[in-house]
């Protein structure tokens, strides 16, 4: 069976999702093809080669709809003749999009693909696609969860109270992003994967000065009277500063096999060894990424023991070190150069985004085996295995 393997990954800097954010005067489409075309330029791949570009993007809707991935093909300058499709997999869009581009090389679908993902949250905000006093679950998913299901930041609230995660450990985990985001800048780590990018050459949300007394001043950001009756164990300690912020940015992974990049001479940076993918409870909702994680190590025929690097989405604290609680994964060998809090979450750009600083972090560090995970509105998880070349 053939393998397929990463050999180039690029993300822009990640902006703040505002209307002054440093990359809000870029459309998404442009976001989306600077990447492309940073991908064949670093790579020096033919562009007229790659047989499908599979891209995430979530609030597909306005300036983001119309399939976002095909226009970022044609803006890139790829050949009219390269075709694309945008998929919605929520947060995990972009990763579940390197699951299906892998998957088709390894099947013989594809020789050379691009996965990738964009979100531009300061011109498109969460939410977008759901015009008011529209229902976009339906009648029969109501009467099966007939108390309603509820937003994302009331599931972070659950499982920080599920998982009896404080206040001050969420913070002390928060801080400690930014920390090591702030060092992987200042030791040069992210240069090989950042195309900067009208100027922009940082991640917006790095604040390296950030401290727990900082953030302990912080007020809960989803607290809701209705919410803490119907859920009194909420103590409400999830703060914009112990979770992700809204963010734009695009990111994109170049994949092939092997032997098509013997051929070509391209260089693996990682082979894309196991994937999993998995539904979980939609009311605590972020906690996929603990049964996604044991699923994707049974599919590798590896233990927890075996992974040197893990990226796991920090899309809030709590979800990050539940998730350790149950697995008793090291800390320490988790989001090694900063995670979304820091770096930030530009929902369809995560999980390209993730896969690019794994890869490079990978090859920094030496690491054999590495770990990606991801949870997803609904109660969705991805997982994946990649290994060192």
């Amino acid at each position: 069976m053939r393998d397929a393997v990463i050999v180039e990954a690029v993300r822009t800097p990640i902006g703040k999702g505002r209307p002054n954010g440093s990359l809000a005067h870029v459309h998404p489409v442009e976001l989306l093809a600077h990447t492309l075309r940073t991908l064949v330029e670093r790579s020096g791949v033919d562009p007229a080669l790659i047989d499908d570009v599979i891209g995430g993007t979530v609030d597909q809707v306005g300036e983001q709809a119309m399939n976002t991935t095909r226009y970022a093909v044609l803006s890139a300058g790829f050949p009219e003749s390269v075709p694309a499709t945008t998929v919605d997999g929520q947060c995990g869009s972009s990763q579940q999009a390197v699951h299906f581009a892998a998957q088709g090389v390894i099947s013989g679908a594809y020789d050379l693909v691009v996965a990738c993902g964009v979100e531009s949250m300061s011109r498109v905000p969460m939410w977008s696609n759901v015009p008011a006093g529209k229902d976009p679950f339906g009648p029969g998913v109501a009467e099966r969860y007939p108390e309603g299901l509820i937003p994302q930041g009331i599931s972070a609230e659950l499982i920080a109270a599920k998982w009896s995660l404080s206040r001050e450990e969420m913070d002390a985990f928060a801080v400690d992003s930014h920390r090591k985001a702030a060092e992987a800048w200042e030791s040069g780590l992210f240069a090989d994967e950042v195309a900067p990018l009208d100027g922009v050459t940082r991640d917006e949300c790095v604040r390296p000065g950030s401290s727990t007394e900082v953030l302990a001043g912080l007020k809960p950001a989803y607290y809701d009277p209705a919410f803490g009756e119907r859920f009194p164990q909420i103590d409400w300690n999830v703060t914009a500063g112990n979770a992700s912020p809204v963010n734009d940015g695009a990111s994109a992974v170049l994949i092939t096999s092997g032997e098509t990049a013997a051929r070509l001479g391209l260089r693996p940076l990682a082979r894309l060894h196991s994937f999993a993918v998995t539904g979980s409870d939609p009311l605590l909702m972020l906690t996929g990424v603990v049964p996604a994680t044991e699923k994707v190590l049974r599919k590798a025929s590896l233990t927890l023991d075996d992974i040197d690097l893990f990226e796991v989405n920090e899309a809030f604290s709590s979800v990050v070190l539940a998730w350790r609680q149950e697995t008793g994964a090291d800390l320490s060998k988790v989001n090694v150069h900063g995670g979304a809090i820091a770096i930030g979450h530009p929902l369809g750009a995560s999980g390209t985004r993730l896969t690019t600083t794994l890869v490079h972090a990978m090859r920094a560090r030496g690491a054999r085996y590495a770990l990606q995970t991801m949870c997803e509105a609904g109660g969705l998880a991805n997982a994946m295995v990649l290994e060192g070349l």
